[in-house]
């Protein structure tokens, strides 16, 4: 019997050094998470024998449990490195329709050749449907999740239909009533300035909006005439429709502008898409008017007239071009954030965070990858920073939780371990040797 106590403890010795060695060998692992070797007496007696003469029958290892206690972060270049701060884990799966979820906290991703977020065996990394302008899930369910993909542009370009414009006129200007408008001379007018728009495949154009002063009579308020040029086509003549005319601000004496109506310039589509008036050459075609509107998108900025000089305080415009990809960001709750070229940006889907009842029931798999099993729980799915899932760190990586030195000094322990079972070992053969030799 003692042969097979010291024999227990040999293997168990052996067991414990085995698992120092396995975390000594992956303290530079990516998301590696240090084992601990767990034992327990073997101890066994029927109902018969005193138990308090029992000694025991020696020693076997319990379970080599994984400590997921959190790893130091290392920082990188690459915005596709992720790290969790706290609990959860990644998911991947094998193929683009699989099911079948892998769970890792090695957050070294990069795109694969059709643009997909993967991790470095190819798996791809899971994420949840969210709105492209806010950013916000639809929902949390493991079941709804699917490949995350990076698009390299921004899709087909939209042509404009708001111009947002909001500025100060100078109400020291002079009147310019007395002389008809012309966009080429600049006595006809006192103030201009220029926005960007695009047709509907994308192509540039340039709207100029023009500002002339023609009635400052007291008591009656100032009154300003605005004009819209597209494109600088002035040559043709003005019923070839080479300006078009909006409606007048009026300005009281405090040099806010009076409303209602909110002023406006409009661009009808019949006229931008008929060929004689020579806007659209390159077979473009409007679907809707481009409004040209004395306001800030949001409504609360509009025009002023101060004594002060020509002031564009908000220009914007709701078209875009086709844009290539420029950047990828993604905040602490998994947000992914492409922008383009064209100034788009717009949320791509949100990274998917799991996390266990019981995470030291999860099964290994390798390449610091976990698998649901019985004892480890459903999986849970939630999104970073929200909860007890943790938050989601962008250009960073988790280092190993291996503690070196602690290692080293469990494998002092467990080789000392070792030879004092193989020295009780060598003991009991030494006895029973000396018993085979009385005569």
């Amino acid at each position: 019997m003692s042969f097979q106590i010291a024999l227990s403890g040999l293997a168990a010795a052996q067991k414990d050094l085995d698992t120092t060695a396995n975390n000594i060998a992956n303290v530079n692992t990516t998301g590696f998470k240090e084992s601990r070797a767990e034992f327990a007496d073997v101890y066994a007696t029927s109902i018969f024998s005193s138990g308090r003469t029992k000694v025991g029958d020696g020693v076997t290892t319990s379970t080599v449990a994984q400590q997921f206690n959190q790893g130091s972060l290392q920082f990188t270049n690459n915005s596709l490195d992720l790290a969790i701060t706290g609990e959860g884990f990644f998911a991947t799966t094998p193929d683009l329709q699989s099911q079948d979820l892998t769970y890792t906290r090695a957050g070294a991703f990069k795109l694969n050749k059709d643009n997909f977020i993967v991790d470095n065996r190819g798996n791809f990394l899971q994420g949840f449907n969210v709105d492209p302008v806010t950013g916000e899930n639809s929902s949390v369910s493991l079941s709804t999740s699917s490949p995350i993909a990076i698009p390299t542009s921004a899709g087909a370009p939209r042509e404009t239909n708001n111009v947002f414009l909001s500025m100060n006129v100078d109400s020291r200007a002079l009147e310019t009533a007395s002389l008809a408008f012309d966009p080429t001379d600049r006595a006809t007018y006192n103030h201009s300035t220029s926005v960007t728009v695009y047709d509907s495949l994308g192509e540039s154009h340039i709207l100029t909006t023009y500002f002339r002063k023609v009635d400052t009579t007291a008591p009656a308020p100032s009154q300003w005439e605005t004009y819209v040029v597209w494109d600088d086509n002035t040559a043709a003549p003005p019923a070839a429709g080479s300006w078009i005319q909006g409606d007048d601000i009026f300005f009281d004496s405090s040099g806010n502008f009076i409303t209602p109506p909110i002023p406006e310039i409009r661009l009808p589509a019949a006229t931008l898409n008929d060929p004689l008036n020579g806007y659209l050459t390159n077979g473009a075609q409007y679907a809707n008017d481009v409004v040209v509107n004395f306001r800030d998108a949001s409504g609360t900025r509009t025009p002023t007239q101060y004594a002060s000089g020509f002031d564009v305080n908000n220009l914007s415009q709701d078209g875009t071009t086709v844009g290539s990809l420029t950047g990828v960001d993604i905040d602490s709750f998994g947000r992914v954030l492409a922008t383009y070229s064209n100034g788009d940006s717009s949320y791509l889907a949100q990274v998917t965070l799991v996390r266990f009842a019981n995470v030291q029931g999860l099964k290994q798999v390798g390449n610091t990858s976990w698998k649901q099993s019985l004892t480890s729980g459903e999986p849970i799915g939630g999104q970073g920073n929200t909860g007890t899932f943790g938050a989601i760190n962008a250009s960073a990586l988790e280092q190993s939780n291996v503690n070196l030195t602690t290692e080293l000094v469990d494998l002092i322990s467990a080789q000392r371990n070792f030879q004092a079972n193989s020295r009780a070992l060598e003991v009991n053969s030494t006895l029973q040797q000396t018993v085979l030799q009385i005569r």
